[in-house]
């Protein structure tokens, strides 16, 4: 059974040979790890660096090449996501890049007073400082038309698709998840539900009928599925109340699911956070699978399966801070735990919470590869 068909059924909850897996992502240092050399794949800040600094064929490249390679060489793996950050659109070729300082070795700055800092934690930059924002209802012209995309900025998803989307599942580009905008940054945006809802409001209506505009030229031909990965919550509780996700956010997003859905793909949903309180939100919203499901964050698989595993398929198993943080044997314990919480009664992927992220320890990473081909099998016949 090929990885394509092997995912399907299980969203359908038909019956498979064995647990599909698959990941949101696989950092640049574990893929530099299986691959044998550096790669701007996943590698976000060397990735962004690069296109300010106009090596934009240089990025694409490596992209394209490695993840042909990395899903070549980890051929058991079931699901692509080619729309994760840095690893898919890119600038157009021939692009003029925006003009941004180098200030220290680890801050660089744009002429708007924009600011931003290198993470060692996440490989990443984070935006540090940026003028005051400043937003009203008539910024967002519920007229105006999506500029077509140039072609050249799919260049990798493309080359991507036609290489491996026979076998594999393909999580691709689309128009864009619409749901919860925070306008001017996290911080300022989730004040402006508040202090601005009138603002929010528009700019929510603007950003879901650009996203149901733009789904046309974005999702690319061999596409099976989209997973948004825009979080709705912290370790404790949603970022907004559930009250004002409802008014808020849901509107949007069962209109850009069932936009999606008429273009015959799957709608699979990111969310790291504790998401209780918004997982009724999540099955009325029509998503497929729920990805991520952080234990961490009090989000126990076997509880999340036992109340919602009939209405949603669940995508994850493995604790990244284990794979960061923890043992091998840390690793073997979320596999067995995964494979008997999971299965049973169909709906399950395997996977990680969030990703395979920055950090995770090769030693780690493997254990849990050996320990899911020990168990994948298996349960298969659990129902699924």
């Amino acid at each position: 059974m090929k990885g394509k068909e092997r995912v399907r059924r299980m969203l359908a909850r038909q019956p498979v040979d064995r647990i599909p897996i698959g990941f949101f992502a696989i950092d640049y240092d574990t893929v530099e790890r299986l691959l044998g050399h550096e790669t701007y794949l996943r590698a976000k800040a060397k990735s962004q660096v690069a296109f300010w600094e106009g090596r934009r064929d240089e990025v694409v490249q490596s992209w394209k090449e490695d993840t042909i390679a990395l899903y070549r060489k980890l051929d058991f793996v079931d699901i692509i996501n080619v729309s994760a950050m840095a690893s898919s659109v890119a600038p157009p070729r021939g692009y003029v890049p925006e003009k941004v300082r180098r200030v220290d070795a680890t801050t660089w700055e744009a002429a708007d007073g924009r600011v931003w800092k290198y993470s060692d934690i996440t490989a990443d930059l984070t935006l540090v400082e940026m003028p005051e924002p400043q937003f009203s209802a008539a910024d967002f012209d519920l007229n105006a038309l999506p500029e077509p995309p140039d072609p050249s900025i799919f260049e990798a998803v493309d080359a991507i698709i036609a290489a491996l989307g026979e076998d594999r599942f393909i999580l691709g580009p689309n128009g864009g998840e619409a749901g919860m905008v925070t306008l001017g940054g996290m911080e300022y945006g989730l004040l402006a539900y508040a202090l601005y809802p009138e603002v929010v409001q528009r700019a929510i209506t603007y950003a879901t009928r650009m996203a149901n505009l733009q789904d046309a030229a974005y999702i690319r031909p061999g596409t099976d599925g989209v997973l948004w990965g825009t979080d709705f919550a912290a370790t404790t509780g949603p970022f907004i109340s559930p009250r004002m996700f409802r008014k808020f956010c849901l509107p949007s997003i069962k209109e850009r699911v069932q936009a999606v859905k008429a273009h015959g793909l799957a709608v699979l949903k990111h969310a790291c956070g504790n998401n209780w309180k918004l997982l009724d939100m999540f099955v009325e919203a029509g998503y497929d699978a729920y990805q991520s499901i952080q234990a961490s964050a009090s989000m126990d698989l076997a509880e999340v399966k036992a109340r919602y595993g009939d209405k949603l398929a669940l995508w994850g198993g493995v604790r990244v801070e284990n794979l960061v943080s923890g043992t091998p044997a840390d690793v073997r314990r979320d596999v067995e735990y995964a494979m008997h919480a999971g299965p049973p009664g169909g709906g399950y992927i395997f996977g990680t919470t969030h990703s395979v992220a920055v950090g995770t320890k090769y030693d780690n990473f493997m254990a849990m590869l050996d320990a899911y081909h020990e168990w994948a099998y298996k349960v298969a016949g659990n129902g699924a």
